[in-house]
């Protein structure tokens, strides 16, 4: 096929287009026309009025293309030289070029020929993609358009209303049952070039990607325009002298960054009147387009086990005071820089069904833990899991070791804060009395059976938590003597998830009763402590 005749093939196509829209839902072609000469663009136009989802994979539907058309078709229309066809203004007034083939990155604007636009966007977000090293298998498309699109799209439609609402063919309902989002069309156009590029399908998958569009100095002249509380408040502050920074670029996108959302809300609250009165009929033309940063994010994935804590001065998670390190290091910094290493992540948070302190140990079954990954670039498989076990427990400091490490669903996180209050927990207790204990005080230790006592705050933690009263259970308790001492015991108990074990062996001053003094009558001190066993079937 020679270029000639590709080219009449493309242009046929692009004129049958036209032909079936001007047939079925487009208005008459001159009001189409001074939409193209108060800056709307072609595809815009074709969205509006229902007809895009024929046009938008036709990149040869162009500005000249439909002028042509209408020349043709519609006799006010006059060939040669019209406003419609200037070059000057390169940005669509309602979309601001998002669904054209110009756009700033951050390194300054990028101009496409229409027909490779779609394709160089694509070949972008592929780049980005491989550039982060994301292993990906589909993928989901997010977009987010600055509020002027919409104010924009909202001025157009009440400008043809005022100027051609009298007329037959004009309905109010003309926009809103036929009209597709920039965001919709957007969507249509760039899906297909990125299933193509990337070679993965699309879908609702947890990794997404994000075409964030921005119009600055568009969205500050519009929320200079809004009547709000937080405009008027802002205006007042800088009469005043009080907002110090209000001329700052810093500022300007502190209040972009703020105040999107809610400019998005103010504009669906203000009545077709009112917004006429606030808002220029038509809007302005555009000539810079918006800047376009394209991300990529995977939501957070949870690798769950359970850990035991071997050392006396390594904290759950890290300890920091003052500027200065408490203890050697943490649970929560040893697991989690081994599976950021293999799941190559943006970063961990660290979840588990209870803590210990510092001086106590983890022993046993191990405490059920949950791993958050952030924006991983690779989900690790099996083998590669048993891989991140395998270096954590094989650690020549031996602080901490981990049990049945695995992938699981954000589900489980539920399901451990719910049965984070129902467990159990076990103990094990090295504890000094200030006598030696009788055999009638051991049977008086031994026979407890879901003995209620009262917790108040424990002095140590007032700093950090409520003062509050807590009912807790002590549900057994068995004792033995060290041998070779008099003084010295090793205390057994099985109590409620949240007792404190500590306040429960000394009283805490009276503000544990009954306590293991109070029960023997002498005063009673805890040397060391071990959990034995956390009663959860998460994570066995």
């Amino acid at each position: 096929m020679t270029a000639t005749s590709a080219a009449a093939e493309v242009d046929a196509e692009a004129r049958s287009i036209l032909e079936r829209a001007s047939a079925a839902s487009f208005p008459p072609l001159p009001a189409v026309h001074h939409l193209l000469s108060v800056g709307v663009c072609v595809r815009c136009i074709f969205r509006m009025f229902g007809a895009f989802s024929h046009a938008c994979s036709c990149a040869s539907l162009t500005v000249s293309v439909l002028h042509s058309f209408l020349e043709e078709h519609d006799d006010s229309v006059k060939s040669g030289s019209c406003s419609c066809l200037s070059t000057d203004e390169t940005c669509c007034s309602v979309c601001f070029g998002i669904l054209l083939p110009t756009c700033h990155q951050d390194d300054g604007v990028t101009p496409f020929d229409d027909t490779s636009c779609i394709d160089i966007i694509t070949s972008m977000v592929s780049q980005a993609v491989q550039r982060e090293g994301y292993q990906i298998d589909e993928f989901s498309l997010e977009i987010s358009l600055p509020a002027v699109v919409a104010a924009n799209e909202r001025a157009i439609r009440l400008y043809m209303k005022q100027k051609y609402g009298n007329e037959n063919w004009f309905k109010d309902e003309i926009f809103s049952q036929q009209s597709m989002s920039v965001k919709e069309a957007l969507r249509l156009l760039i899906v297909p070039s990125l299933v193509k590029q990337l070679g993965v399908k699309h879908g609702n998958n947890s990794f997404r990607i994000r075409l964030t569009y921005t119009h600055d100095d568009a969205s500050l002249k519009l929320n200079s325009l809004l009547p709000n509380d937080r405009s008027r408040k802002r205006k007042n502050e800088s009469r005043e002298g009080t907002d110090t920074r209000r001329n700052s670029t810093y500022d300007d996108k502190q209040i972009l960054s703020e105040t999107d959302s809610f400019i998005h809300k103010t504009l669906e609250g203000i009545q077709d009147q009112e917004f006429c009165s606030l808002f220029q009929l038509p809007p302005e033309k555009v000539v810079k387009p918006c800047n376009l940063v394209i991300s990529c994010l995977r939501s957070p994935i949870y690798i769950g086990g359970r850990y035991l804590k071997l050392s006396r001065n390594v904290s759950q998670s890290c300890w920091i005071i003052d500027d200065e390190r408490m203890g050697e290091a943490s649970v929560e910094e040893i697991i989690a820089e081994n599976v950021s290493a293999i799941c190559r992540s943006d970063g961990c948070k660290f979840h588990a069904a209870g803590r210990e302190d510092i001086d106590v140990r983890m022993l046993g079954s191990g405490r059920p833990f949950l791993i958050e990954v952030l924006n991983v670039r690779s989900i690790p498989s099996a083998n590669e899991v048993q891989q991140i076990a395998e270096k954590i427990n094989s650690s020549e400091k031996k602080y901490v070791r981990v049990r049945n490490l695995k992938l699981v669903d954000s589900e489980i996180w539920s399901m451990m804060r719910e049965g984070e209050a129902e467990k159990q927990k076990q103990y094990a207790a090295l504890i000094w009395t200030s006598r030696p204990l009788t055999d009638d005080d051991l049977q008086k230790i031994s026979v407890v059976k879901d003995m209620e006592i009262i917790q108040n705050t424990p002095i140590r933690v007032l700093h950090r938590r409520s003062p509050l009263e807590r009912k807790r259970i002590i549900h057994w308790m068995e004792i033995e003597k060290v041998e070779g001492s008099s003084n010295y015991y090793l205390l057994h108990l099985c109590t409620q998830a949240g007792t404190y074990i500590k306040e429960f062996v000394h009283g805490d001053l009276g503000r544990t009763d009954p306590s293991i003094g109070a029960i023997v009558g002498c005063r009673a001190e805890i040397l060391q402590l071990d959990v034995t066993d956390v009663k959860m079937d998460l994570l066995q």
